[in-house]
């Protein structure tokens, strides 16, 4: 095991932005490997998130971002306390969901807000052309799954993957962030408007 200094837990809050006890012990579970421990860190945020989603969000912030004119942005996200909603990290995350809304256009914020009746009609279009391909019911079943999947990570905003970091989701950073702030944080909606004359 490689031994664990002050710079390598400096280094791995740097990165993660997550309190340096947590850092410590990341690095002590992974035994010094610290892609590793941004795993281990990010199913702490994960387990952490799911503890604080019964608790109630009664601050937050709206941000909105105007490209060339051209893209309009409004974002709407809450928190648990006005003390998160100042925070620079908090603010700066919402601004990079509007970034991400402006950059990638997604139609609804999770799966749950797409209408059956859409979902229905692009089943349908990914069984005929599997079909018309001479594909076996079986295979056409994980054909559909995989591109209803793909889907899902074009209109949902929480399934897309992060414009400034494809490995990532926004969903992955929305954990992040709630794991930085200690907080229940809700992306609550947004809208987008595009000129396009």
């Amino acid at each position: 095991m490689k031994e664990i200094t002050i710079k390598d837990i400096a280094a791995l809050r740097e990165k993660t932005g997550l309190p340096m006890m947590d850092c410590k012990s990341a690095l002590l579970e992974s035994r010094g490997d610290a892609k590793k421990a941004i795993e281990i860190l990010r199913k702490l945020g994960l387990s952490k998130s799911d503890k604080r989603a019964g608790r109630a969000t009664s601050n937050g912030i709206i941000d909105s971002y105007i490209h060339n004119g051209r893209i309009g942005v409004l974002v709407e996200v809450f928190c648990e306390t006005d003390f998160v909603a100042r925070n620079q990290d908090f603010k700066n995350f919402v601004h990079e969901i509007s970034l991400q809304v402006a950059a990638s256009a997604p139609k609804y914020l999770n799966r749950k807000q797409v209408p059956t009746e859409e979902i229905a009609k692009e089943k349908e279009i990914y069984k005929e052309e599997a079909r018309s391909s001479g594909k076996s019911e079986d295979v056409i079943e994980k054909i559909v799954a995989g591109k209803l999947e793909t889907y899902y990570a074009k209109i949902c905003l929480l399934d897309q993957r992060y414009f400034r970091d494809p490995r990532k989701s926004v969903a992955d950073l929305l954990n992040e962030i709630i794991a930085k702030t200690g907080e229940k944080v809700v992306i609550s909606r947004f809208a987008r408007m595009e000129l396009n004359c």
